[in-house]
C-alpha cells in the first residue's frame, strides 16, 4: 500500500471485465454499516469515452470546432465511475454511504495497483452536473465522485517509481488523543 502512486499517463494495455470483477468482488468487503452496499462502478470503453467528452463540454458550455473532440476521458482506454448510491436506512446516514462508497472506491484503487495496474481517480466541478449526470443514467441521490482511470503503468513511471526516495508523512501529524 506504501507504493501506491497515482498514474496521469497510462499505457493503452487494461484488465479485463472478467478481472475487474474479480477485483470488484475483492473490495466488496469495505466497511459498510448494515451492509447496504451503497456504491457501483460503471465501465466506461471505446466511443463511450467521447460520449462522456462531449458530456463534460455541454456541462461546461464548451463549444469546439466541428470534428475536435474533449480528449480528458481519453487519457486512458479504461474509466471506472465511482457511483454513491445511498440507501433509505434511518440507521445509516447518507454521508456514512458516501463514505462507503469512496471506501470502495480507494479499497479498488489500491487492489488494482496490487495487480499491477496504474491508476488515476479524477473528478472535478462538472462531475455532477446535468449533463454528465444524465450520460451516467443517475437517480436522483445518486452521487458521481469521479471516474478512476486505469491502464498499464508506462516503463518510464516503473524507474522513476524504483528510484524515488520521496518519503511517506509521519503518522503523528494524522493522530490525536481526547
Amino acid at each position: 500500500m506504501s507504493t501506491r502512486r497515482s498514474i496521469s499517463k497510462l499505457d493503452p494495455e487494461t484488465p479485463n471485465d472478467s478481472d475487474l470483477r474479480e477485483l470488484i468482488h475483492a473490495v466488496s468487503s469495505v466497511a459498510d454499516h448494515k451492509g447496504l452496499k451503497p456504491w457501483r462502478f460503471i465501465i466506461i470503453r471505446g466511443d463511450d469515452r467521447i460520449r462522456l467528452g462531449a458530456a463534460l463540454d455541454e456541462a461546461g458550455g464548451v463549444h469546439r470546432k466541428s470534428g475536435e473532440i474533449n480528449e480528458k476521458p481519453l487519457r486512458a482506454e479504461l474509466l471506472l465511475a465511482l457511483v454513491a448510491a445511498p440507501r433509505d436506512n434511518p440507521k445509516v446516514p447518507e454521508w456514512e454511504q458516501h463514505a462507503t462508497a469512496a471506501g470502495a472506491g480507494h479499497l479498488l484503487e489500491v487492489a488494482l495497483w496490487q495487480a499491477g495496474w496504474g491508476v488515476m481517480w479524477r473528478s472535478g466541478n462538472l462531475t455532477n452536473e446535468p449533463a454528465v449526470r444524465r450520460l451516467h443514467r443517475l437517480k436522483d441521490k445518486e452521487l458521481l465522485m469521479g471516474w478512476l482511470y486505469i491502464g498499464a503503468v508506462p516503463e518510464r513511471y516503473r524507474q522513476r517509481m524504483a528510484n524515488s526516495t520521496r518519503p511517506l508523512p509521519e503518522p503523528e501529524q494524522f493522530l490525536d488523543t481526547l
